[in-house]
């Protein structure tokens, strides 16, 4: 069994996982009540509250039942905040000090890219290898608040990445646009919950598409047309109308996520078409992506919804079917790196 560290940013995470028999037990602490009070997340509260609980997480973990089974530690070594990277490390480490048990590092981008063959492997754990090669070649789209990209894995489980953001991620350019409009943080839901039932063609927002073969994202000059929108508006009429604000918003980052997403399907015989990430969630967004698989006939894999957010699942989960590349970061190798890239 692998016991699995997550503490990349604002939630401080463990998880055992079996290859024989799946995810034994997941623990997480979320911080998002607090970081809301300041509208984002904010570094050194993250830390502190990473240094408050992993201690009563870790004891949670040992009462399962399962702690003596553990083999092998792994830990989300980057990309991230770095303070709260260290931590996590340290505490892994210490761990596996402890138990006398080898520690490996986990990109944390290559465990949101795998996070939605969890579901797969609990359907059929005594035939999951030939079942996973009926899936590949596939194509995944990443969509959180740090991270936007669009990459493959091949048949021999070979991660490249295609595409990614020129300046913000798809969940970022939500928060900051429900800053705009007052709705507070997290962004996201609060956008998702206020656009439903309204039109989303009441405004007509850019989506940075670009030219056919271009298949970066680019979100900055939807939220700078947004701010310019609010500021030609009353405060009464921006009330009025918040719905459809909120909805042709909505629709513009799901257009441009979902439109980059078919014209890289277009471009290989991908079996089967993933979605992870914390934006993941969104039902639209799950939708869209959805029909593009579809039409492509091939297989839809969302991440579940518990594993699309920051979670010590996927990290286990990683560091078992992408052992390879846990492995080259393991013992003295494996140092917090904030801006590891998949």
């Amino acid at each position: 069994m692998i016991l699995a560290f997550e503490s990349s940013c604002d939630e401080t995470a463990l998880a055992i996982f079996d290859p024989g028999s799946g995810i034994a037990g997941e623990w997480i602490h979320s911080q998002i009540e607090l970081h809301s009070e300041h509208g984002g997340v904010v570094p050194d509260i993250a830390t502190r509250e990473h240094l408050r609980n992993f201690g009563p997480l870790l004891e949670r973990a040992r009462a399962s039942g399962h702690w003596e089974k553990i083999t092998r530690i792994a830990v989300t070594r980057g990309p991230g905040l770095a303070a709260c990277l260290a931590l996590g490390a340290a505490a892994a480490k210490a761990a596996a000090c402890a138990l006398r048990l080898p520690v490996v590092g986990v990109n944390h981008l290559r465990a949101h890219a795998w996070s939605p063959f969890i579901p797969v492997h609990s359907e059929c754990r005594q035939g999951f290898d030939e079942r996973l090669s009926g899936l590949l070649p596939h194509l995944g789209l990443l969509a959180s608040g740090g991270n936007t990209l669009l990459f493959s894995i091949s048949a021999d489980r070979g991660i490249r990445q295609i595409s990614s953001t020129r300046d913000d991620a798809a969940g970022e350019a939500l928060d900051k646009g429900a800053k705009l409009l007052g709705l507070g943080y997290p962004g996201g839901p609060a956008i998702e919950r206020l656009a439903l039932g309204a039109r989303a063609d009441a405004f007509d927002f850019p989506r940075g598409i670009g030219g056919r073969g271009d298949l970066d994202f680019s979100f900055s000059g939807l939220k700078t047309s947004l701010r310019y929108r609010v500021q030609a508006m009353t405060e009464d009429s921006v009330r009025a109308r918040l719905g459809d604000l909120c909805a042709s918003y909505q629709a513009a980052v799901i257009g441009s996520l979902a439109y980059k997403a078919a014209a890289a399907a277009e471009q290989g015989g991908y079996r089967s078409i993933g979605l992870s990430g914390g934006v993941a969630n969104n039902r639209g967004l799950r939708s869209a992506i959805e029909a593009v698989a579809r039409r492509r006939g091939a297989r839809f894999l969302p991440a579940e919804p518990r594993h699309t957010g920051d979670n010590a699942a996927m990290v286990g989960f990683a560091a078992w079917i992408d052992a390879a590349d846990a492995e080259r970061f393991a013992g003295s190798a494996l140092r917090a790196d904030p801006g590891a890239y998949l």
